[in-house]
């Protein structure tokens, strides 16, 4: 039952996201990013990732799902060339060298294309993730096709790749709060605006990649946070509503983001949003 009476959420003004990367990567790595931990655990119970799994992460941004991977005894190598700040988060929690440990099996981070993380001599990966939902901004599908086409030559044939996206519109709470970024977004600036997910979207990413689909699946990954501000700082370290505040300004999305989250707003301070997320597993042919 939506409360009656809600905290105010005061916004604050701020740079813009290109001059508060620093912050917005924090808050991606401690607030949002376990968001998807369900995500990860089915796709690795389906595909049984353990000791014999060379995975290569693309766009792995700061590494919690190598880190998950590592912990069942993967080999594991991220790439991303997207986001300094989420991979040097990464490095963080994957190669500790300062701490006297590292994580079970080979831990590579390479901050550049697919194509970085050859090795000479190296076994081929057998299992390649791209865990970045795609479906909400216009563009994001083929962007994921020219990483997909430059990590094929480092699999074998038969390497299951996974691909993940929104869920639909109707299944997905948080989707009535990113349009805030659609209605803010400035469209005459050629920014990307976000769009709903569409069902075919994975297939069809597979099919211009020249992969061949083997199963699907969903998973739900309900937002969860402590409070607005907590949520706030969580959806805006996504990077999808960037535009809104290059459009506007910093305050104005927050105060219009923390007004869209009313309606999720539990009457202990909480808010919660159910949502559901589809992976396609495909494979190289």
């Amino acid at each position: 039952m939506t409360p009656t009476l809600v905290r105010q959420h005061l916004p604050h003004a701020g740079p813009s996201p290109r001059a508060d990367r620093g912050a917005r990567a924090r808050d991606w790595a401690e607030i949002q990013e376990r968001m998807l931990v369900p995500l990860y655990e089915a796709v690795y119970e389906r595909l049984d990732v353990g000791g014999g799994t060379r995975l290569l992460g693309l766009g792995c941004g700061s590494g919690l799902a190598l880190l998950m991977a590592a912990s069942r005894g993967a080999a594991v190598t991220g790439v991303d060339s997207s986001s300094p700040e989420r991979l040097a988060l990464a490095r963080e929690r994957l190669l500790p060298e300062g701490w006297g440990t590292r994580p079970r099996g080979d831990t590579r981070l390479v901050a550049g294309p697919p194509g970085d993380a050859a090795v000479t001599g190296a076994p081929a990966y057998n299992l390649v993730t791209a865990f970045e939902p795609i479906g909400c901004v216009s563009g994001d599908s083929e962007d994921l096709g020219s990483l997909l086409a430059k990590a094929a030559p480092l699999t074998g044939r038969g390497t299951p790749v996974v691909l993940v996206g929104w869920g639909p519109p109707e299944r997905c709470s948080t989707s009535a709060v990113l349009r805030v970024a659609t209605k803010l977004a400035d469209p005459l600036r050629g920014t990307a605006p976000l769009r709903a997910a569409r069902r075919d979207d994975l297939e069809e990413v597979a099919q211009r990649a020249g992969l061949r689909p083997d199963g699907s699946g969903r998973v739900a990954c309900p937002f969860g946070y402590a409070d607005v501000d907590s949520a706030v700082r969580g959806l805006l370290s996504t990077g999808l509503f960037d535009a809104a505040i290059d459009a506007t300004d910093h305050a104005q999305v927050d105060k219009e983001v923390a007004e869209a989250l009313h309606p999720h707003l539990r009457r202990d301070g909480t808010v919660w949003m159910p949502n559901v997320f589809r992976y396609l597993i495909a494979r190289t042919v």
